[in-house]
């Protein structure tokens, strides 16, 4: 299935993995690659000297293209672009920010850079600054994605914009990835759907909770790390949208995350001042970012019931655990089967 994403990065099939911290691993991106689609490695939970060992480990994994997810809102994120520079890596992902200088440098080595979105002036913005495809997500993604559902948001994004889209935010199988075909999108990008497979890192405690999911088993709030996102419908994620954040405990984990990432304080406090920014938020919830992260690596690490994990409105459709391999030739042949006969009708 040839589109102009496939074209533009060199890869077999227009589908691509998110960038998701603590799940989008180099053995994950590997495996994505290898199957023929594009791998993207998460960078906002490593600090730079991890990303440029994850970086050399995905290389050692697969000769396919793969590309790192840089979140400019978040601490330390500069430092990272700037290993992804030193590194030369095939594509370069990145959200929240203006970085213009930043595609010039990558397109300067012949790489490839992906905006990720979730409004229209954004994705205008991105296409200005010199992106050469965009990542639109509908509200229905995992995570952190906007107001507007992916029905909505791709055909008024690819009708404006001339870079190829790729489509984000309830994206699962065969018939998400012809509807976003249709809908003028290049590709899809999954995440709940990668995060529930066999080389996936995430604990099976919520592997299988995904699949005993219902598309009703999410929530929408940004009472979990400051910024609005879309997590799994447990007993603890309905206990912590009510409930309040010490002021201990984000301390606690704020010293934690400072240290993984190895920040400096002014870096911390410039990233949390970025993000009040950015999300309009208080300081009061903005305390719960920190303390996010933590409760997000005890779910995927090790399947802590009393963890919060970030999960799309799709997963009410995912069923089983197959490889990543087997997972994207299924798509795209459902896709193909769907598309061939709706051009008979």
């Amino acid at each position: 299935m040839k589109t102009r994403i496939t074209e533009l990065f060199g890869i077999k099939h227009p589908i691509i993995l998110a960038g998701m911290s603590y799940i989008s691993t180099p053995a994950m991106v590997a495996a994505v690659s290898n199957a023929g689609g594009l791998g993207i490695l998460a960078a906002g939970d490593l600090s730079s000297e991890k990303l440029r060992a994850a970086i050399n480990e995905t290389r050692a994994l697969t000769s396919k293209p793969f590309g790192v997810n840089v979140s400019f809102i978040l601490p330390g994120a500069v430092d990272r672009a700037k290993v992804v520079l030193e590194e030369q890596v095939p594509v370069l992902n990145y959200a929240l920010g203006r970085v213009s200088d930043l595609i010039k440098a990558v397109h300067g080595y012949g790489g490839k850079i992906i905006a990720t979105v979730a409004v229209e002036k954004h994705a205008l913005r991105a296409e200005q600054d010199g992106s050469d495809a965009l990542i639109v997500t509908g509200h229905e993604a995992a995570a952190h994605g906007g107001n507007i559902t992916s029905l909505v948001l791709i055909p008024r994004i690819t009708g404006l914009a001339k870079v190829p889209v790729i489509a984000a935010g309830g994206f699962c199988d065969g018939k998400g990835l012809a509807a976003a075909l249709v809908l003028g999108a290049e590709a899809i990008s999954m995440g709940t759907r990668f995060a529930t497979t066999k080389e996936s890192p995430v604990h099976d405690y919520y592997k299988q909770a995904t699949i005993k999911a219902t598309v009703e088993d999410t929530i929408f709030s940004d009472r979990f790390d400051g910024m609005p996102g879309r997590v799994l419908k447990t007993k603890a994620a309905e206990e912590w949208v009510k409930k309040r954040v010490s002021l201990a405990q984000s301390i606690r984990d704020s010293l934690i995350f400072k240290r993984e990432l190895k920040l400096s304080n002014w870096e911390l406090i410039k990233g949390i001042l970025n993000l009040k920014k950015a999300e309009k938020a208080s300081f009061l919830n903005l305390a719960r970012l920190p303390v996010g992260m933590s409760t997000l690596r005890r779910a995927v690490e090790n399947g802590d019931e009393d963890g919060i994990y970030m999960c799309g409105q799709n997963v009410g459709s995912i069923e089983d655990i197959p490889t990543c391999a087997e997972l994207i030739e299924r798509i795209v042949a459902e896709a193909e089967s769907i598309l061939a006969k709706k051009a008979r009708v």
